[in-house]
């Protein structure tokens, strides 16, 4: 058979994986641990711009897509940024990088992350984590094809035995 000529536009199912890196420092600041697929057209679950670029590649494709995190997250809010003696935090969330949703008086929640942490205090950040930064996402494809109507339907793989609403996926 054939190497798939396959390149990915509305309809395909594809398959990939992807690093983003800091431009300014070269650190990877978050990868995906196992290939992700999606139908592309029916969930875009990564930035619009990196979609875009996505267009036309085929399997074998490895691109680079330099991103803004001002112009997709906005500046960042310092007031989102705020310390708490450590004897007022639950023991669960007393470690750097731990995530904590938190709810406003108006009943909206937003998703805080630890990012300080001494023998008195704790700094949590409610700014996107990319927020302020220049990134390079590195992607590689690893499959295009046709999508079955299962997974056109659900915007992406379809796991055995899995019950998750894809529409609770969120863009990184």
């Amino acid at each position: 058979m054939p190497p798939s000529s396959e390149t990915v536009q509305d309809g395909k199912f594809v398959e990939l994986t992807y690093k983003v890196t800091d431009r300014k420092t070269g650190h990877v600041l978050t990868r995906v641990e196992f290939p992700l697929g999606y139908v592309h057209g029916h969930n875009e679950i990564l930035a619009p711009s990196v979609h875009r670029e996505l267009a036309g590649r085929s399997a074998g494709d490895l691109i680079e897509v330099p991103i803004d995190g001002n112009q997709i997250f906005g500046p960042r809010d310092e007031s989102l940024v705020f310390s708490d003696r450590l004897d007022n935090v639950p023991e669960e969330y007393r470690q750097v990088g731990t995530s904590i949703l938190m709810e406003n008086d108006k009943g909206q929640t937003r998703s805080f992350l630890v990012t300080r942490m001494d023998d008195e205090t704790l700094t949590v950040d409610g700014n996107n984590p990319l927020c302020g930064r220049e990134v390079v996402f590195t992607l590689e494809i690893l499959a295009v094809r046709d999508a079955t109507e299962e997974e056109t339907r659900a915007g992406g793989a379809i796991m055995p035995g899995a019950d998750i609403d894809p529409s609770l996926m969120k863009a990184v």
